[in-house]
């Protein structure tokens, strides 16, 4: 009698109360006629179905009711991520998990305990279809070309290449999925485009823009209605309905290469403090609601910064003309005027629609100089307009500095890279990006600003987008203890964790060989920032509420916002605000959240593909640098040149490692361990453009 394997294996689990093991159901199954390979491909097919599952307990039958609705949310070749859409909370999910689902799919999961005791997940069923495009490198394998997906598969696929694409072995690509398989290597593709050879960091970044769906490119339309607005006269007609701030002494500090000047300052002692204005482009005049400019800036979101580019939220018409507050010029801005004592307390504050006209372009090293007195002739005398303000600027910021720190505020160190790109658009050096004084004074006065706008949108009861930053979630906080007791650092948490806490730990670490390393745990022990109409404040800042106002050029939410104090200060009417800018101030904050998140993993992965090409000229060379974090397969090391590798573990040399599950490997042969803070001597064995992997050996 032939046997319908599919219909016995169901049977057999679900006669089981509990979940059943593969040599139990496979001792079950078995009867007259039984055949182990017709048994095993019908397992895989129900699996691949969802009609069985398997977990680390061993086969059960999924419940419709115990499944949870996900959002693919992140894929690399060998596991993935799915987001709960109701919570938001992650799950890890193996790739032979994941059904062929791509990212942005909308998946039903069932959740399971993993390994190390922590909750994992599993697809069953695809509900939605999104995203089918994906990027890989050609590779030329067994006679033929294929493509090796970036993230999507370890084994390279065949492909279609409908418009006869002119390709090579090594070239990025993007391809798209015609046909879903029951996994990813299952999955038929198309050649969509060709970016050139993947050893190019310029051409794997372009891969990474299009992949995100970050266009450097704005449509004709956009550019048409962007020259048409851009008109001086603007300034002219508007100069009678604004506050005329022409006279006071205003200026921009930027960097010497800045075109999209979009702050300036003015300052002034007075008998209770500072007189402080911060006067931003009033892009909102330009870009008003559901036009073209504004409808591609509610997509975008943000401007996106990597190596030497930028993809601008704006065109340039408007971020680098009509709304750029350059010297000498006369330009319509909004100005938040505020007055602060000499603590450092925002007394009272007032925004006006003005006419400004900075003084002078103010460049970051130059005042830096003057700062530090050591500044030229040249540079004395560039400045001698703006001298007295620039005092009282200095003398305003170490207020405002220490204010913070009484506040409680962690004093938290990242250090920046600094890609220098040469005119073949090749990366010829990296190095860590310095921050004076001056960066920070500005950053000081538009948190200022920030502040006052939020308190603006509290206090007048309108729909408003506030920047939040939440506690730190106790699982984190729980981690957080545990890897500071394991580097002998006592942290007490009793109850919930304070901003002064984190301060403190960085504090008392300072100057010690943990210093990075508890800097960057407290860092990851963080809830990430974002955006939401609700004023719930900012743990890291201390801050009870806080907004972004100071960048309407390059960020939506500060664009939104002047949107809406406009109306107000206009009208005066907190309902008519409500009624006509709610659902879109919800929307903004949702939109930029999402496309911050966007942003900030190209720019990320775009400079790891820039550091990977200068590393590929120091392969085989010997560096010195620090182990930033430890795994269970080996070390990541940074450099002093802000550049990271992986050492694996088979590459320190034989032995049994173990791995305390926080911060070090221990050889148990040899007793020797490697810790987090530890430095160490490398070399570089590999440096991969298309992936922005480093790898290491140990040093000769």
């Amino acid at each position: 009698m032939k046997i319908n394997y599919e219909e016995l294996i169901v049977k057999k689990i679900k006669k089981s109360k509990t979940p059943i093991s593969f040599k139990l159901l496979l001792k079950s199954c078995r009867e007259k006629n039984f055949e182990f390979e017709k048994f095993t491909k019908a397992v895989g097919e129900l699996k691949s179905s969802g009609k069985i599952s398997e977990d680390n307990s061993g086969f059960s039958i999924p419940s419709k009711k115990d499944l949870i609705k996900c959002e693919v949310v992140r894929l690399n070749k060998t596991f993935g991520f799915i987001k709960n859409i109701e919570t938001g909370e992650d799950f890890f999910v193996a790739g032979r998990y994941f059904k062929g689902s791509m990212p942005g799919d909308i998946v039903l999961a069932r959740t399971f305990i993993g390994r190390g005791e922590k909750i994992e997940a599993e697809i069953i069923e695809v509900l939605e279809e999104h995203y089918n495009q994906f990027t890989g490198n050609i590779v030329f394998e067994f006679g033929r070309l294929k493509i090796l997906p970036d993230s999507l598969s370890k084994f390279p696929m065949n492909f279609d290449n409908p418009f006869d694409l002119n390709i090579r072995d090594g070239d990025k690509v993007m391809a798209k999925i015609t046909k879903r398989g029951k996994s990813h290597s299952d999955h038929v593709c198309e050649l969509v485009s060709n970016f050139g050879s993947s050893l190019k960091a310029s051409v794997c970044a372009l891969s990474v823009l299009e992949f995100n769906g970050v266009t450097p490119v704005f449509p004709n339309e956009v550019i048409a209605e962007a020259r048409d607005v851009s008109s001086q006269s603007t300034v002219r007609k508007e100069l009678p309905k604004r506050l005329d701030l022409r006279d006071l002494n205003i200026f921009t500090i930027d960097g010497a290469d800045t075109k999209d000047i979009d702050d300036a300052i003015s300052i002034e002692k007075t008998n209770k403090g500072f007189a402080l204005g911060v006067h931003i482009a009033d892009v909102s005049y330009y870009v008003t609601p559901k036009s073209e400019i504004d409808n591609e800036a509610f997509k975008r979101g943000t401007s996106v910064y990597y190596a030497n580019r930028v993809i601008p939220m704006l065109p340039k018409e408007l971020s680098n003309g009509i709304c750029s507050l350059n010297p000498n010029e006369e330009r319509l801005a909004f100005s938040c005027l505020m007055n602060i004592d000499n603590e450092g307390n925002l007394i009272d504050y007032k925004f006006a629609k003005s006419v400004v006209c900075s003084k002078l372009k103010g460049v970051y090293a130059e005042i830096n100089q003057i700062l530090a007195g050591i500044e030229t002739d040249e540079i004395k005398e560039k400045y001698s307009p703006v001298s007295e303000n620039i005092t009282a600027m200095y003398e305003l910021s170490k207020i405002l500095m220490n204010a913070r720190i009484q506040r409680g505020a962690p004093q938290l160190e990242s250090v920046e890279s600094k890609l220098i790109i040469s005119e073949e658009d090749i990366c010829i050096d990296v190095v860590p990006r310095s921050r004076g004084i001056s960066e920070e004074i500005i950053e000081d006065f538009m948190l200022m600003a920030n502040q006052s706008a939020a308190r603006f949108g509290v206090e007048n009861s309108v729909p408003f987008v506030y920047r939040i930053h939440e506690d730190p979630p106790t699982e984190k906080v729980d981690s957080l203890v545990e890897n500071l007791a394991l580097l002998n650092v006592p942290f007490v948490v009793n109850g919930t964790v304070s901003a002064k806490m984190l301060s403190d730990v960085i504090n008392k670490t300072k100057k010690t060989p943990v210093s990075l390393v508890v800097n960057n745990l407290v860092l990851r022990s963080m809830a990430k920032a974002k955006y939401s109409i609700e004023p719930i404040g900012h743990f890291g800042l201390v801050l009870p509420d806080y907004a972004h106002f100071t960048s309407p050029i390059r960020r939506y939410p500060d664009l939104t916002i002047h949107r809406i104090m406009t109306d107000f200060l206009a009208n005066g009417s907190s309902s008519g605000c409500i009624k006509k800018y709610q659902k879109f101030a919800h929307a903004s904050a949702e939109q930029s959240t999402n496309t911050e998140m966007v942003a900030v993993r190209v720019e990320r992965d775009c400079e790891d593909c820039y550091k990977a090409e200068f590393m590929k000229n120091h392969v085989g060379e010997n560096f010195e640098g620090i182990i930033v974090s430890v795994m269970e397969f080996g070390l990541f090391v940074s450099l002093p040149n802000t550049c990271e590798g992986l050492l694996h573990v088979e590459e320190l040399g034989e032995g049994e490692y173990s791995y305390d599950g926080a911060s070090s490997l221990k050889n148990m042969n040899t007793g020797m361990t490697y810790r987090v803070g530890d430095s160490i001597k490398i070399k570089v064995l590999n440096a991969n453009v298309s992936s922005g992997k480093v790898d290491f050996g140990k040093a000769d």
